[in-house]
């Protein structure tokens, strides 16, 4: 079993950045395929982007567009969610989640998650 905890939310303006980080404990993160998902206000949870447990492939939702990069440090147990070009619709809680099947973009398949970290965005 894994616990997740992300980092990294907060208020910018549109056009700024934010670094979004999930600490892993309990299980190597090695062991887990990762993903960060979102949810706004008064919507369902989204998927952002996915990566592999090597972090040698990722998958990104469309709307991403370029904008955001997912990494991972297996040494340092952690995730990221690298966001440029933030724009007021990329306003919601961003959820880091774990995955002991392959990386996908259903929710569906992710066995862990953490509590979120919420990004607002103001134009």
């Amino acid at each position: 079993q894994v616990q997740l905890v992300e980092s990294g939310g907060g208020s910018v303006q549109a056009g700024g950045s934010l670094r979004l980080s999930c600490a892993a404990s309990g299980r190597t993160l090695r062991t887990y395929a990762m993903g960060w998902f979102r949810q706004a206000p008064g919507k369902e949870r989204e998927f952002v982007a996915a990566i592999n447990r090597s972090g040698s492939s990722t998958n990104y939702a469309d709307f991403v567009n370029g904008r955001f990069t997912i990494s991972r440090d297996n040494g340092k147990n952690t995730v990221y969610l690298q966001m440029t070009s933030l724009k007021p619709e990329d306003t919601a809680v961003y959820y880091c989640a774990a995955t002991s099947g392959t990386y996908s973009s259903d929710s569906q398949r992710y066995n862990y998650w953490g509590q979120g970290t919420q990004v607002t965005v103001s134009s």
